[in-house]
């Protein structure tokens, strides 16, 4: 009887070797795509000379600490704007989820013990706070974000209030990502088994409580990699910052671009430095994820070592 696995058949000897020719097959045909398509047509155009790669690889180039200089401004504002976005993003974004689910909670109490009219007027509160939470919701949702953050860098000054560049960009990102990120608490928080809201019911804890104490630390847990991935889309997204002309990376990376004329060059060192950030927080979320996951299997191995010595003791306190 041949070895399976969930989904398939493992491959034979016969199937293995057809995989590995066509792989190497592909991987020959990939390259001399690249070379046919990609690097010849840069070659013949000059794009790999010294003249347009010097300024951003050699230090002895007389652009070159300029421009890295100009480089890591750009990055060091990306990563000011990232981490208040984030920051701001995960506490509102909390906040809102929380308010959600009471709120839903709410509309479905019948609040006995109070007056007829005073009941049905915090139902019917609570029901329209609820319908206009998920509405905002679904209209910040629904935006762009460079349209959020347009409309915050030139709305807020019609209004008379003004800030630094900086915090415009920062209160735009805020705006889409706290959404988003509610939503992916919300959805976390009402698919755990519901045994465990009226469990805590049960023992006197409010909504509320049951909601920060019980829900929530869950709900972080189980949708940690939904979270992360919103956050690396917060990082990303700090390029938007160019239509209102905050100097993040990009906007920089603009202006080298107009002084030195190549943007091939700058776009590819622009595009790995993101790279690399960003593949440094996946990496952190995997490794968070991962000692989550061991506290709780170590958590459990001792819950029920200890479970394992009271049966042994009642059992031997019955034989004696």
């Amino acid at each position: 009887m041949s070895q399976q696995t969930v989904l398939y058949d493992v491959p034979g000897p016969r199937q293995r070797r057809i995989t590995l020719v066509s792989s190497l097959v592909a991987t020959v045909l990939l390259l001399v795509g690249a070379y046919f398509l990609v690097y010849r047509p840069l070659d013949e155009k000059g794009q790999f000379s010294m003249e347009l790669w010097g300024p951003l690889l050699d230090p002895g180039n007389e652009n070159f600490s300029l421009v890295w200089e100009r480089i890591g401004i750009g990055f060091k504002n990306t990563l000011i704007a990232a981490a208040l976005a984030i920051v701001s993003s995960l506490i509102v974004g909390t906040l809102l989820a929380m308010l959600r689910i009471q709120l839903k909670s709410l509309a479905r109490r019948r609040f006995t013990g109070l007056a007829t009219p005073l009941s049905y007027l915090l139902r019917g509160l609570s029901v329209l706070l609820s319908a206009v939470t998920r509405v905002c919701v679904e209209v910040f949702r629904g935006l762009p974000v460079v349209i959020t953050i347009f409309f915050v860098a030139r709305g807020f000054p019609e209004f008379g209030v003004t800030f630094d560049t900086l915090w415009y960009l920062v209160i735009g990102l805020t705006i889409y990502n706290s959404v988003v990120i509610a939503e992916i608490l919300r959805s976390g928080m009402e698919g755990l088994p519901g045994g465990q809201a009226e469990a805590a019911a049960a023992i006197g804890l409010a909504p509320w409580q049951t909601t920060r104490m019980i829900l929530l630390p869950q709900a972080f847990r189980i949708m940690l990699p939904a979270l992360i991935s919103q956050l690396v889309v917060v990082l990303k997204d700090t390029s938007l910052g160019f239509i209102i002309s905050y100097e993040e990376t990009l906007n920089i990376g603009k202006q080298i671009i107009g002084a030195l004329d190549n943007p091939i060059q700058v776009y590819i060192v622009i595009g790995l430095i993101f790279i690399v950030v960003n593949y440094s927080l996946s990496k952190l979320a995997q490794y968070v994820q991962h000692r989550l996951a061991r506290g709780r299997r170590s958590a459990g191995t001792r819950t029920g070592a200890a479970g394992t010595e009271l049966e042994t003791e009642a059992v031997a306190g019955t034989t004696t």
